[in-house]
């Protein structure tokens, strides 16, 4: 089998850029090595709002099936103001605003009261635990044991959220269903 390396009489950048070319390495890397990959660039959006939506929904569901009055108890003994609303007020935006992610409709309206709902998490709860959201604390028979989590996890939901703010939904969303949708009464003006 030939050597990739150079030898030590060859140019090196020139003969390993060669080397590669003729295997294809390089056409292969360009193509599916570097970002975007050689599809519609709208995809990106699935994924992230599939995670986004699925994560914000879980949350407000867990809040719901645990007792409203427990998170509400929470938000109270941390000082919130107006605990009772707020504490539905949160559970309200973390489901219909997970549901309108998850399909793509009127992402940036619902990412404003989503992002304020994270804001106030990362204030009043995560930051004095710093940045990771996974603190091993110890192992043992039972199993692993984690600290308080931090603000990371919230801040890559904002990630998500301001990316599908400014991307778009993409595919497969009321949104871009919506923009696809010929403007009413933009035909009649061709039938006169």
């Amino acid at each position: 089998m030939k050597s990739l390396l150079p030898s030590a009489t060859s140019s090196s950048a020139d003969s390993i850029e060669d080397k590669l070319a003729g295997i294809g390495f390089t056409s292969l890397l360009g193509r599916f090595g570097m970002a975007p990959l050689p599809i519609d660039t709208g995809w990106f959006a699935l994924p992230l709002r599939l995670i986004v939506g699925f994560g914000f929904v879980q949350h407000g569901y867990a809040k719901l099936s645990r007792g409203v009055e427990g998170f509400i108890a929470i938000l109270d003994a941390i000082g919130v103001p107006f605990a009772d609303l707020l504490g539905w007020a949160t559970i309200i935006v973390e489901i219909v605003g997970g549901l309108f992610v998850l399909a793509g409709a009127f992402v940036p309206v619902a990412a404003v009261p989503m992002i304020a709902v994270l804001l106030v998490a990362i204030f009043t709860v995560h930051l004095p635990n710093g940045f990771s959201s996974i603190k091993l604390m110890s192992y043992d028979t039972s199993g692993a044991h984690f600290g308080q989590p931090g603000y990371e996890t919230d801040l890559l939901y904002i990630a998500g959220l301001l990316a599908l703010c400014l991307g778009g939904a993409g595919p497969l969303s009321v949104d871009g269903y919506l923009k696809r949708r010929p403007a009413k009464g933009a035909n009649e003006h061709e039938r006169i």
